[in-house]
C-alpha cells in the first residue's frame, strides 16, 4: 500500500460493491474519499469486513433496491465474471440482464455517479470470445459514460505478484469534453520481491512447510532477482501448487481455489525450507497494511486474498481519477 500525502479524492464520496474485503475501500479512503455504502453476501468476508471498518456490508445486491442506495461520486465494483446468455445478439443494457453485471448497471442508472470505477479477472476481456467485454461497454456508453479499459499487473506498481487484472473506468459523458482521454498510470520499477514481504520463520506454524520425499530441486544458486517468478522445483509431477519458487523473484498469483502440497499460494524455497505462504503474507502481496484483521480461519484468508484486489494498483488509478475530475 502506498503512502500518499496528496488527498486527491477529498469530498469525494463511493460506494463498495462486490466488496470483499474492503481493498477499493482502503485504496479510496487513503486518498480522502468517503465511503457511504457497502454490499457483500459472502458472510465470511463481512465479518471481516465489520471488524476492520465498523460497516457491515448488505447482503445480496439482487434483492436490493436501487433507489434506496445513498448518491455517490465514485461507484466501486469487482463484480464476478458470469456468461452473457444472449450476448451477440441485441448488446447493450438489456443484454447485461440475467448477470451480476446488470445489478451494477441497474444502479448506474438510477444513481448516476461521476465515475464507474470496475476490476475483474484478466480472462474478461477475452470471455466469449470478446462478447462480455462488448456489453459492458455498450451498457456503461448506453447508460451515457466514456468506457476506458486496460489490463494492468501488479509488478509494474511495486507489489511483486504476478497478477494480472483488467481494470474499467468511465466518467459520465456530461462532465467530461469532446477530447476526454482517461490516463492509467505509468509504470514504476520494481524495488522490493518476496523476500521482503516475509513474516518471521518462528511466527510460522509447522502445517505451512511441506517436506516430501518426491521433492525435486533444480540446480540452480538462488541468488539472483528477478521481476519474473522463479521456479527453484517441484513436488509430485509439478502441477499447480505443486511448484516451488525463489523468494528473489516475484509471487506467481494468489488463488481462492485449486490443490497441490502448496495450493492457492504457491510453494517457496526460504531459509533452506519448502512451503506456502502464511495469509499476512498473503495479504501484504495484496497491498493490505499488517494493521488489517485477518479471519480467524486461514482457509477463508486464502480464498479471500485470492479473490482480492491489488490495493497499490487501485490507489494509482484512482490518483489519476482524483486528477480527471479536478481538470473537469
Amino acid at each position: 500500500m502506498i503512502n500518499n500525502k496528496e488527498k486527491s479524492l477529498n469530498n469525494i464520496t463511493f460506494i463498495d460493491l462486490f466488496a470483499g474485503l474492503g481493498g477499493f475501500r482502503i485504496a479510496l479512503e487513503s486518498l480522502g474519499a468517503e465511503c457511504v455504502y457497502s454490499n457483500e453476501w459472502d458472510k465470511h468476508a463481512q465479518k471481516v469486513y465489520f471488524n476492520n471498518f465498523g460497516d457491515l456490508p448488505e447482503g445480496d445486491i439482487t434483492l436490493v433496491d436501487e433507489k434506496q442506495i445513498p448518491k455517490h461520486d465514485i461507484l466501486c465494483a469487482g463484480f464476478p465474471c458470469q456468461a452473457f446468455s444472449i450476448s451477440g445478439k441485441q448488446r447493450g443494457f438489456e443484454d447485461s440482464r440475467g448477470t451480476l453485471f446488470f445489478d451494477v448497471a441497474r444502479i448506474v442508472k438510477e444513481k448516476r455517479p461521476k465515475v464507474v470505477f470496475m476490476e475483474n479477472v484478466k480472462n474478461l476481456a477475452k470471455h466469449d470470445g470478446g462478447k462480455t467485454l462488448e456489453v459492458i461497454q455498450a451498457t456503461m456508453e448506453e447508460l451515457g459514460y466514456e468506457f476506458n479499459q486496460k489490463v494492468l499487473s501488479s509488478v509494474n506498481y511495486g507489489i511483486p505478484q504476478k497478477r494480472e487484472r483488467i481494470y474499467m473506468v468511465c466518467f459520465r459523458k456530461d462532465i467530461v469534453n469532446a477530447n476526454f482521454n482517461f490516463k492509467y498510470p505509468k509504470s514504476i520499477p520494481l524495488t522490493k520481491h518476496v523476500e521482503d514481504f516475509l513474516i518471521p520463520e518462528e511466527e510460522i506454524p509447522k502445517n505451512l512447510f511441506v517436506t516430501r520425499e518426491d521433492t525435486y530441486m533444480e540446480n540452480k544458486t538462488d541468488n539472483v532477482y528477478s521481476n519474473k517468478p522463479i521456479r527453484m522445483g517441484i513436488v509430485n509431477k509439478g502441477g499447480q501448487g505443486e511448484r516451488i519458487y525463489s523468494t528473489k523473484g516475484i509471487a506467481v498469483t494468489l488463488s481462492a481455489y485449486g490443490g497441490g502440497a502448496f495450493s492457492k499460494t504457491g510453494g517457496y524455497l526460504i531459509n533452506g525450507k519448502t512451503r506456502k505462504l502464511h495469509p499476512r503474507e498473503c495479504a501484504r502481496l495484496m497491498g493490505y497494511p499488517d494493521s488489517y484483521q485477518l479471519s480467524e480461519k486461514d482457509s477463508q484468508s486464502y480464498k479471500q486474498f485470492g479473490n482480492s484486489v491489488v490495493i497499490d494498483v487501485l490507489q494509482y488509478i484512482a490518483i489519476e481519477i482524483g486528477k480527471t475530475l479536478k481538470i473537469y
